[in-house]
This record gives C-alpha cells, structure tokens and sequence, in this order.
C-alpha cells in the first residue's frame, strides 16, 4: 500500500488527528476492510504480551478488531475504544467489547489496564493528549505499545498507483508524495511518538521493535485492499475505478500476482512505577498565598 495513500505518522504536517472526516469514513465498507486489512505477526504479539505486567488490553481505535482479536486469541481480555460507530458495531459482532469513542474524549470511568495498544491508529490521535492519556489508563509498569504497517509494494506495483493516483486526485494532500519510502522514513516516524511519551516524563525509556514478513497477493485481493486506504475511502466510483484499473493492469504485468515484504514497526515503553521527582513537584499542591 503505498504510503501517499495511506495516513501514518510519518507525515505529521497533515495533522491527521484532526481529520475527521477522512478518520470516519474507513466504516463506510466495515467487512470489507476487515477482511482486506493485513493482520499483526504472532511475534508482535507474543513480545508485547511477554512484556506487559497483565493481559487487561485497551485497544485505542480498534476499527474491526483486527488487532484486538489477535490479543484475545493470546488470552487477553480486550476493550477496545473506536470512534466510528459502524466499525465498533463489527467488532462486537465478532467478540470484541468495544465504547465509541475518540480516545481523547474517552471516559475510563477509574478504569486502569495492564496494557495499551494503538494498531494502525494512533496517527488519528492528538499527539498532545494521547500519550499523557494512555499514561492516566495504565497500571504502574503497564506498557503502552504503538505499531502500525510499512506498505511498501513493488516498484511495478507502487508506481502505477502512485501515477494514476496523482492524475485522478491531484487535490489530494497525499499527490505530491513519492511513491515509496524507505523503512528508514517511518522509523524516524516511529522515533517522533518516542518522542512524544518521553515528553510524559510517565514513561520509561521507549524501544523501537521491527518485524518483516511475508505475504503473497493475488491481484483481486490488492485491489479489495485498495478500497480500504485514507486516500480512497472518500472516492467516487468512477475515479476509483480508474485508479483500481491501473493497478490491476500492472499486476497482470506480474503474472496476476506478487508478494508484499512487510516490514512492522512498533515504538513501546513501560509506565513508570512512581512519578519523577520532577513530577511529584509540579503535581503537589501549591501553598496558599497569605
């Protein structure tokens, strides 16, 4: 999936958290999103379970429960929290508790959790509130963990879509990109929302994990994922369509199918037991000016 067209974090200037529109708009076709969108690799999962001091999961903007369902099946109890009503009523449908919501306007109600979880989503959260926020939820030495997809196809893949994609939404704000990115490009995204759970002073120091892995495409079910993408959810048909028939052709180029070289970029980091002195100060209440 090439990443003009798809809303991650390395593109910070768009402000994502604040599209809305574009946010709400991935519900529009909630089963087939769930069954176009890659899952999470068992070795993801089993790391940030492995680290994490419990297996109460909050799951901040859980779409279908792609995610939230990987960690239930690991014996986890998941809430998940998701703005858009129609995925949140998908995911319920498939065994994943879940409150509609944005995290930022989320009530906890006192609840707190072991871990915190932001699959593919935490782009669509206000850096200036999420990290302060997953802080207030967890446990002392409950982790939060952030990752998402480097969707990074062939270059006979990429450039075809990144061509049609210009010339059919040149209004877009995510035409001017290039058509592929290094895995270096999102690590340094990754290494930004590092930054911002340090700027907590609530954490420990922050890691960066990586997992690559395989999966192979057919060109039916590239273009069912297609759909599903922050850049094309909002299309016509007709403009759409041209979109998909540029693509599809070159796949037909490559025999009908290729396989995708994922790369899984996780940033997580344990909630500190106790506050920094630094904090306790700028917690505690001031004197009363006589």
């Amino acid at each position: 999936m090439p990443t003009l067209a798809h809303g991650h974090p390395e593109r910070p200037s768009l402000q994502l958290h604040a599209a809305r529109r574009m946010a709400e708009s991935f519900g529009t076709d909630a089963p087939g999103y769930d069954r176009a969108r890659p899952g999470y690799p068992d070795a993801l999962v089993a790391r940030v379970v492995a680290a994490s001091p419990g297996r109460d999961v909050l799951d901040v903007g859980c779409g279908t429960g792609i995610a939230g369902r990987r960690f239930q099946a690991a014996r986890c109890t998941v809430l998940g929290v998701e703005p858009d009503a129609r995925m949140a009523a998908f995911a319920r449908d498939h065994g994943l508790p879940v409150e509609v919501a944005t995290f930022e306007d989320w009530d906890p109600a006192g609840r707190t959790f072991d871990l915190v979880i932001a699959a593919q989503s935490w782009h669509w959260v206000d850096p200036d509130v999420g990290a302060a926020k997953a802080a207030q939820v967890l446990r002392p030495d409950g982790r939060l963990a952030i990752f998402g997809h480097v969707y990074e196809p062939p270059p006979e893949v990429a450039e075809p879509f990144a061509v049609a994609f210009r010339r059919v939404v040149p209004e877009s704000p995510f035409a001017g990109g290039s058509s592929r990115r290094p895995v270096e490009a999102y690590q340094a995204a990754y290494a930004t929302v590092a930054d911002t759970i340090r700027e907590t002073r609530r954490f420990g120091e922050p890691e960066q994990w990586r997992f690559d892995w395989d999966r192979p495409y057919t060109r039916e079910e590239w273009l069912a994922l297609l759909p599903t993408t922050g850049g094309l959810t909002r299309l016509d048909p007709e403009r759409l369509a041209e979109i998909l028939d540029a693509v599809g052709a070159a796949i037909d180029d490559l025999g009908g199918s290729f396989t995708m070289r994922y790369t899984t970029l996780a940033v997580t980091a344990a909630r500190l037991s106790v506050a920094s002195p630094r904090d306790a100060r700028e917690t505690s209440p001031r004197p009363v000016q006589s």
